[in-house]
């Protein structure tokens, strides 16, 4: 909660002005019934007309104050609320992007996105409503007790009696408020996660007609959050009836014995209308108290979850440790696996065993294997998205560990296996790769990855928008897109993983041609011979481990898998050709 709320300090002076302001409306709210008094026992009991016109003008005056500064308060409130949720999203914006993959997978996608959206606009509501309102509840109900007292001590004991067991029931209402709201924002978590798994999958639910079995989980989530919500709810709004119950009890009680003080002397009837005042705000300020046990409880599972992102320690930042060197000295040069093992946080099993090779400066590195066999995680080494558990990686003979992470990556040209394309146009999708290229070295990029020809016949050639992650494109074409994004950065060390699959022969052979246009080190995941064979060196995978290395005919005839393999793929294209 204090890391959350931290975020107003920004807004000092601010929340002080709203907070004087309400002060203002407080105290005239707490001088009223005073003045009614006064009005009642000054003016009507003694039918002195003056007195009534008085006092009445000096209440107009207080009320026209109070109406002044409560729209100056609410301009206040507004602007804190607002500036400290846009400084939250930020923030946690900024701190996902800081996170390790590890850290990543402590969250679901979905729940980050309902954290920095819907727990924000509670935190939001919380610090408006507590500068324009909720801080008046309680000052309202202590400066009503202590003007009741200085009133009439007497009748107000009746008040000093029922409100501390009042704030008990409230106090415990609010915890147990607490905990069953943080199940609700659980469930709403599960909700965005079917809706996003649906939305992103659209395609494969309609192909498999699916719609149905889709339609009954998003059923199921649904009705789980609408459950835990009501159960919350239900108990929240027992609060304000017994609220009432307590507090019409206390102001009958009042009404009672202040008859019989007015008989005997000891009250007039203006205390006792001044009395029965003040108990009525102050039961009309408990009444809101339900309110704010409903808006602070979803407020603190609120913060709480926040929190949760914004205190992940630094230190735990897998793959993310930063060295000192630069590595913008690298001329893109040899990469060498020194007895390299890995296996993810949180698993035993090693994905990489005591992995060793060396590929030279310029040179093309083809690696192959069975899936599972850790290719795509041995490319998430070299980046540094994780650490290696033991051995070393060395770029142009330093150990990646001492260079800096950015540094580093600038020199990287890196084409996943699941190409993803953003929203925005053909020309700022290969940019990404480098915001700073020109038009010309974004064509030339294009062309090397032999994708230049068919956005030149799209509508608007470069500046064709891409629909979301390029539903309107078909693989071949994302993945020459992805590959143009990688060109684009010059990259001294360039990783393909599996990135031709959707290409065809011919279209193949042209990208790996144009690739010589490039001095750079490339490695590349490829399920296809005819990719390998024009690499200078392959290195089979079987099971994290090297199972065979060397060219092509040196693995035609010193290795049983790779020649396996081989013929394997001779006989679908036999197949494919008949």
């Amino acid at each position: 909660m204090s890391k959350v709320f931290s975020f107003l300090k920004p807004y000092k002076f601010p929340v002080y002005i709203a907070l004087i302001l309400m002060l203002v409306e407080l105290t005239v709210e707490l001088i009223h019934p005073l003045l009614l008094a006064k009005i009642i026992d000054d003016g009507i009991m003694q039918e002195d007309f003056a007195a009534i016109i008085r006092w009445g003008a000096i209440m107009i005056g207080m009320s026209l104050l109070a109406f002044v500064s409560g729209v100056v308060n609410s301009f206040y409130a507004a602007h804190v609320s607002q500036s400290t949720g846009f400084d939250l999203r930020s923030g946690l914006y900024k701190r996902i992007q800081t996170f390790s993959f590890t850290q990543l997978q402590r969250f679901q996608t979905s729940s980050l996105i309902t954290r920095m959206t819907n727990d924000v606009t509670q935190i939001q509501n919380t610090i408006f409503m507590s500068l324009r309102i909720m801080l008046r509840a309680p000052l309202l109900i202590i400066g009503g007790t202590i003007m009741a007292l200085f009133v009439n001590a007497k009748l107000a004991l009746i008040l000093v009696f029922m409100i501390p067991l009042i704030v008990l029931f409230l106090i415990w209402m609010m915890k147990k408020g607490g905990s069953l709201f943080s199940l609700v924002q659980a469930k709403l978590d599960g909700v965005n996660h079917v809706m996003r798994e649906n939305l992103t999958a659209m395609r494969l639910v309609k192909v498999f007609v699916r719609h149905r079995y889709e339609g009954n989980r998003f059923k199921k989530s649904n009705e789980a959050l609408m459950e835990k919500t009501i159960s919350a709810l239900r108990l929240m709004e027992v609060a304000m009836p017994v609220l009432l119950l307590f507090m019409n009890v206390g102001i009958m009680a009042i009404l009672w014995f202040g008859s019989f003080e007015v008989q005997a002397g000891g009250a007039q009837v203006g205390e006792i209308v001044a009395i029965v005042n003040y108990a009525t705000r102050i039961t009309s300020a408990l009444t809101v108290f339900s309110m704010i046990i409903i808006v602070f409880s979803r407020a603190k599972a609120s913060a709480e979850r926040i929190a949760d992102v914004l205190e992940i320690d630094q230190s735990e930042r897998d793959g993310e440790k930063g060295g000192h060197e630069s590595a913008a000295n690298l001329d893109g040069g040899s990469v060498v696996f020194k007895h390299v093992s890995f296996h993810y946080p949180n698993m035993k099993t090693n994905v990489i065993n005591d992995l060793s090779f060396t590929v030279d400066q310029g040179d093309t590195l083809a690696i192959l294997g069975a899936t599972g066999s850790g290719k795509s995680t041995l490319f998430q080494l070299i980046p540094k998205l994780y650490e290696t558990s033991k051995g070393d990686i060395f770029l142009d003979g330093q150990n990646i560990k001492v260079f800096e992470i950015d540094d580093l990556r600038k020199k990287i040209g890196y084409v996943p296996q699941e190409v993803f394309l953003f929203s925005g146009t053909v020309k700022e999708n290969i940019q990404w790769g480098n915001d700073h290229a020109t038009l010309q070295e974004v064509e030339e990029a294009a062309k090397h990855a032999q994708i230049h020809d068919l956005i030149q016949s799209l509508p608007n050639q470069y500046e064709t928008k891409i629909g979301q992650k390029g539903v309107n494109l078909s693989g071949g074409q994302k993945q020459r897109l992805s590959i143009a994004r990688a060109l684009i950065r010059k990259p001294k060390l360039l990783l393909l993983d599996d990135s031709t699959s959707a290409l065809d022969v011919k279209t193949e052979a042209r990208f790996l041609q144009a690739l010589k246009n490039y001095t750079c080190t490339t490695l590349i995941i490829t399920q296809k011979l005819s990719t390998a064979m024009n690499a200078d060196k392959i290195i089979l995978l079987d099971e994290g481990k090297k199972a065979a290395e060397g060219n092509h005919e040196q693995l035609l005839q010193q290795s049983h898998l790779y020649q396996q393999i081989h013929q394997s793929q001779l006989r679908e294209e036999e197949f494919q050709d008949v």
